[in-house]
């Protein structure tokens, strides 16, 4: 408990005391606790039929209807899987011709926030300080520039690394693409690491999935011991506790996770996923994540121009302060999610004590409104009493 403690304390003195390009988004909504009579879905899973007044039924029936349809066979939508989780009972579920309840599901970048809650973990059992100096091996000279880049810049994405995250635009010139299929494959956080910081660690913002891989190389040495304890590390310290038996994390061939890209499990087991998140790093009366970790993950990032990222979960913010609004004006500013390549989305919205999941493979050239689809599933709750 006073380690779970220190951690808020820690947490919270930071981004108060941390260095901001802008003020952070608005005031977080509180996270609702499982009610009372439902059991969390560590094995079995609670259903119950959505019902007026609390639910447009019609509208979440044409948005579930809508998620599935093919209306162009020449740009298919290729919908898989959508489930949504209300009160912490699954109110609809759904699957495409071919894929059931226990098909495991590529997440790819939705594998960062994964990462998110192994390091949470491991910041909750002292094996890690997100605000000292990131435990790289390449930067350890402090003549190094690198060498002041925190745990806490790499995971809100700001560490000032030069890195490109372009994929099909521009195949030639993606460090994403070197690092995951080409050059840098066989030692991923190698590659990445071995980028030259572009800008002052802390002050720009930009989407790298080369950072994430540097944080799942902290993490391997976090964890510690064999190579056998750091591959059953995820499955002992989350995976086990809170039903996620289908997950799968992939290694690179040097042996470590692919916590930006590589992770599989079934649709209910990615719902599992966000339902953690919304009960604050709890499960079944226990404390996973440390008190205060959820909160310091939808946090805006200081350098996210629009309040969009937070420490490896986007947001739907804004900068209120500044005038900026939230990303998108359809749904709620409390809307945090995680997202993959692709059209994979786990969303998770504390008003309205929801979790939504989509998965799919679905080009993102315009052929699907996949944020339209979530926010549309979200206006047909009403929001929970508080």
């Amino acid at each position: 408990m006073r380690r779970a403690l220190a951690t808020a304390a820690l947490i919270a003195a930071t981004l108060v005391a941390a260095p901001a390009a802008h003020a952070i988004g608005p005031s977080l909504a509180p996270l609702p606790a499982q009610p009372s009579g439902v059991p969390f879905p560590t094995l079995e899973w609670e259903e119950a039929p959505p019902a007026a007044p609390d639910v447009d039924v019609p509208r979440l029936t044409a948005a579930l209807e809508a998620a599935f349809a093919e209306p162009d066979p020449g740009r298919l939508r290729r919908t898989r899987a959508v489930i949504v989780v209300r009160g912490g009972r699954i109110v609809a579920e759904r699957y495409a011709q071919g894929f059931a309840a226990g098909t495991p599901l590529l997440g790819w970048s939705m594998t960062k926030s994964l990462t998110n809650a192994f390091c949470g973990i491991l910041v909750g059992r002292g094996r890690l300080d997100v605000h000292v100096r990131a435990d790289v091996p390449a930067w350890r000279d402090p003549a190094d520039p690198r060498h002041a880049i925190t745990l806490d810049q790499l995971l809100h994405a700001s560490s000032g690394l030069r890195w490109s995250e372009t994929y099909e635009a521009s195949p030639f010139e993606s460090d994403v693409i070197a690092m995951l299929f080409g050059a840098g494959h066989r030692d991923m956080p190698a590659y990445a690491a071995a980028k030259p910081l572009e800008h002052p660690p802390g002050t720009h913002w930009s989407y790298s999935s080369g950072t994430t891989l540097i944080v799942s190389d902290i993490l391997r040495r976090a964890v510690g011991g064999t190579d056998a304890d750091y591959h059953a590390f995820q499955r002992k310290a989350l995976f086990e506790r809170i039903g996620m038996k289908s997950a799968v994390v992939e290694p690179d061939a040097a042996g470590t996770f692919v916590g930006s890209s590589y992770s599989y499990a079934t649709a209910r087991d990615w719902a599992r996923f966000g339902l953690f998140f919304l009960r604050d790093g709890t499960w079944d009366g226990a404390r996973i994540l440390p008190e205060g970790w959820v909160d310091y993950s939808r946090t805006p990032a200081p350098a996210a121009p629009a309040g969009e990222y937070g420490a490896h979960f986007w947001l739907n913010a804004g900068v209120p302060d500044r005038g900026i609004a939230r990303p998108d004006a359809r749904a709620p500013a409390d809307l945090f999610f995680a997202s993959g390549h692709e059209g994979q989305v786990v969303a998770i919205v504390p008003s309205r004590d929801l979790v939504i999941v989509r998965l799919g493979l679905t080009p993102g050239d315009g052929r699907y409104d996949l944020k339209g689809f979530v926010a549309e599933v979200i206006a047909a709750f009403a929001e929970v009493a508080r």
